[in-house]
């Protein structure tokens, strides 16, 4: 598993509770699209149909972060991402990339129906471990492990994931979260429709 920058999970740790559900809902946003890919490639839906269904269903956590008294029956919303689920006997890449992507929304939920504080720090790994496996994937056979390591801490996908990680936890650590920072930090995560593995929706 890939490990957190030194003090970041103390920093993740160290959030409330509504501002660790943030962090997650904002990496999740950037994870959608790999399940939108992967319905495409086996013809169930277009990329962009999925990933719109899947975003409609993690809005509304967005919206329970923004108006703490909505009333959301999440156990109900847990149900529905459950159809987006990969075929268990799918171990395909694409198939545990949208695997990531669903488990990551499962979690934004279930710590609206109950407090679980690993959670940020699981999706945290579930985000930079796909872009690890897209990595050694590209590296092929053959390479040392050694060499291995140091690629996938050079490579340009992984420096975007540290830094879009440290960018997260940065805007969710300030003093205050008004409206207009929620708005930001959905943005932020949406990434102009690219995700975490460079896989852009427009294209």
């Amino acid at each position: 598993m890939t490990q957190p920058v030194p003090g970041f999970r103390a920093r993740l740790e160290a959030l409330a509770p509504v501002r660790r559900t943030a962090f997650m809902a904002t990496l999740t946003e950037r994870l959608l699209p790999n399940a939108g890919f992967y319905a495409e490639a086996n013809g169930t839906a277009s990329a962009l149909e999925t990933t719109r269904e899947l975003r409609k269903l993690l809005d509304l956590v967005w919206e329970q972060l923004r108006v703490r008294d909505a009333k959301i029956d999440f156990s109900l919303q847990a149900e529905k991402v459950t159809a987006f689920e990969p075929d268990e006997h799918d171990d395909s890449f694409g198939a545990r990339r949208a695997l990531e992507a669903v488990m990551a929304l499962t979690a934004c939920i279930d710590v609206l129906i109950s407090e679980e504080p690993e959670a940020a720090l699981k999706v945290s790994r579930l985000s930079a471990d796909g872009v690890r496996a897209l990595i050694d994937l590209q590296a092929g056979e053959g390479i040392e492990q050694e060499a291995l390591e140091a690629m996938i801490r050079e490579h340009p996908l992984m420096v975007d994931e540290r830094d879009f990680q440290d960018a997260v936890l940065e805007s969710v650590e300030a003093p205050r979260l008004e409206r207009d920072d929620w708005r930001a930090l959905k943005r932020l995560g949406r990434n102009e429709d690219v995700s975490n593995l460079g896989l852009s929706l427009q294209e």
